[in-house]
């Protein structure tokens, strides 16, 4: 359910290079500018949602091609770990997760750098935020409510605070309220506490979003996945994020083979903690740490700067 106010826009992903469709008027800019002009003023008004209430959701963000890949392997995932249900009830009993999905297959190198979708993360972070898990969630038919919870719940710090903590959930499946749909306390981001870890959805919205739309959200927002009382499964990817000083929930420089580390793309290097935040944080004798993976000529940190 997309809240009414604020009225955001949504992207239509078609693919590389989408963006919202809109008519052209003579004496406009290029193409290109344009439309990085108003990808721009969609990704600072998604931001601004989630500054204001907590969420925002991008409608139709994952292009369709990538979503069916995603589900197919995570599928052959599932059945070659013997994935089965947690025995606990946040993890929940009858939902299947399969984490550090970024050592898992090459295919998962393209969630936490997609363009419709990390520039948003870095308002509301900055850019020199930092991949703190990868995992899918699959809410089976039959499961109950979530727990209600801040995924910043677990740090010792006064609320409210800046954000620290920006995740997503990419719809893989749709998410109805049928079916598990997240469920959300807007505006819960600012309050003086954290989640009460109930089952109860009293106070809730409910986050109803197609197949390739993408809820994002400060790690503040009470939230949980909802129950599923349909006969089929709700499948998503929890892809989340962190401030850059801050430690990641899941060990991705020694969760991912070197091999592996070596060959992602830059930005996803410097995403799951291969540089150094703000010139300093996380070197390693004053060398960032790609450096020291591949054995090459550190530039240095603030200090060595003049």
């Amino acid at each position: 359910m997309r809240p009414d106010e604020p009225r955001l826009p949504a992207f239509h992903g078609s693919g590389e290079g989408c963006y919202n469709a809109g008519s052209t008027r003579a004496g406009e800019k290029p193409d290109r500018q344009a439309a990085e002009e108003e990808d721009s003023m969609e990704f600072d008004a998604h931001a601004q949602a989630i500054e204001t209430q907590g969420f925002t959701i991008v409608e139709n963000a994952i292009e369709p091609g990538l979503i069916d890949a995603l589900i197919d392997m995570l599928e052959g995932l599932e059945l070659a770990l013997g994935t089965e249900p947690a025995r606990n009830d946040f993890e929940g009993r009858a939902t299947t997760r399969v984490y550090n999905l970024l050592a898992r297959d090459r295919l998962f190198e393209k969630v936490p750098i997609h363009p419709q979708i990390l520039p948003i993360v870095e308002r509301v972070l900055d850019p020199g935020c930092l991949v703190s898990s990868l995992s899918s969630i699959r809410i089976l038919p039959g499961e109950l409510p979530q727990p209600l919870h801040a995924d910043d719940q677990l740090i010792p710090i006064a609320r409210p605070h800046p954000p620290l903590i920006c995740n997503t959930m990419w719809a893989l499946t749709d998410f109805t309220a049928e079916n598990g749909a997240t469920r959300f306390v807007p505006g819960s981001h600012k309050s003086a506490t954290a989640g009460d870890l109930s089952r109860s959805t009293a106070g809730t919205r409910c986050a109803e979003m197609r197949r390739g739309s993408v809820l994002v959200w400060d790690g503040s927002l009470w939230h949980g996945g909802g129950a599923n009382s349909t006969d089929k499964p709700r499948i998503g990817l929890a892809m989340n994020y962190c401030a850059g000083f801050m430690r990641q929930q899941e060990n991705q420089q020694l969760g991912i083979p070197p091999e592996r580390l070596r060959a992602f793309a830059p930005r996803l290097q410097q995403l799951v903690g291969l540089d150094i935040y703000n010139g300093l944080i996380g070197h390693i004798d004053k060398k960032r740490p790609l450096d020291v993976l591949n054995g090459t000529k550190s530039r240095g940190v603030i200090w060595d700067v003049g």
